[in-house]
């Protein structure tokens, strides 16, 4: 099969069953496989999933709002509220609790605002900077205690896994890298970072929206290799292994997280997205990666590990600048 690197064009793809539209890439940092097949967006039920609807009486039973504190586990640790503000009282802004239903031995939710916000696109860039404050808290907790690493992400939407839609994010405790992150450590070492090629060498057209903080640069892009319609890249632009280490690029980074949900809302109405940061103590390019979830991943997805996007790039990028 033919392929490309990301961004290039290639020709017609020979084969029985095969149309000219089709374009295949491996992902630099990943390696994984995407073919571009933009005919088949014209398929029955492609893809369309929204958010769900608020339910009618949803912020008025909603545990994670300010003032039902006692509905959820026992807080850890809560951002923005005064000195002498008791655990487990209204007063907060960002508040972090066990998760009710673990998976892992140290599994945390941290609560994005007081008030009922269903998405992530609506909280302000002072609140996201206390999420950002939260995440590397919980960072240093793990770090003291002798975990390796701490996977954090956020999953918005029933079609992306979310359990509640008060927006929220997940904090993992792991002892070593996730085998995804793992698997892009040896491809993002520094000298021969694969992101940083990438993001020096990005098609323009694919940059959204850029925030500088100091001398350094993160940025907002449509992925060149992504997995789905409308896949996200956050990053900044230097090499730097942790974003736990500096909270004001992680913030401006989840700012252009939620700029990337805003443009995805206005062009395809309220949609389910997960978000994750992969991060690297040591050696590596911390990211995060925005993937929304408006079609489902099916059996050559999920079974043979190669991606089918029917929305190019170029063409993503240009609705969401619209």
């Amino acid at each position: 099969m033919d392929r490309s690197s990301p961004g290039e064009e290639t020709g017609e793809v020979g084969g029985e069953g095969r149309g000219s539209d089709l374009r295949i890439v491996s992902d630099p940092l990943s390696g994984r496989e995407v073919i571009f097949a933009p005919g088949r967006a014209r398929r029955p039920g492609s893809y369309g999933a929204l958010l769900e609807p608020a339910a009618p009486d949803e912020a008025e039973v909603c545990p994670f709002c300010e003032g039902r504190e006692r509905e959820t586990p026992p807080e850890l640790f809560a951002l923005g509220g005064s000195d002498d503000r008791e655990p487990d009282t209204p007063g907060w802004k960002v508040r972090v609790v066990p998760n009710l239903y673990p998976a892992f031995e140290r599994q945390q939710v941290v609560i994005h605002t007081p008030t009922h916000a269903r998405s992530l696109g609506e909280i302000p860039d002072n609140q996201l900077a206390l999420l950002a404050a939260a995440w590397a808290e919980v960072a240093e907790r793990a770090w003291a205690q002798g975990f390796d690493h701490l996977f954090a992400f956020i999953n918005e939407g029933k079609a992306a896994g979310a359990s509640r839609p008060h927006s929220h994010s997940q904090l993992i405790w792991l002892d070593g890298l996730p085998p995804e992150i793992a698997a892009e450590a040896p491809r993002l070492r520094q000298g021969s970072c694969a992101l940083c090629a990438l993001l020096d060498g990005l098609d323009p057209t694919l940059k959204l929206a850029e925030r500088k903080v100091g001398e350094s640069t993160v940025s907002l892009a449509v992925s060149p290799t992504g997995r789905a319609p409308y896949e996200l890249l956050i990053a900044p632009s230097e090499h730097l292994p942790d974003a736990f280490g500096c909270t004001e690029l992680l913030a401006a980074a989840l700012a252009l997280a939620a700029e990337g949900v805003r443009r995805l809302n206005a062009i395809e109405g309220p949609s389910p997205f997960n978000i994750w940061l992969h991060n690297f103590q040591r050696d590596g390019h911390w990211h995060l990666e925005l993937l929304p979830r408006l079609n489902v991943f099916a059996g050559i997805e999920l079974g043979a590990g190669i991606f089918v996007n029917t929305l190019e790039p170029k063409a993503a990028a240009a609705r969401l600048r619209g």
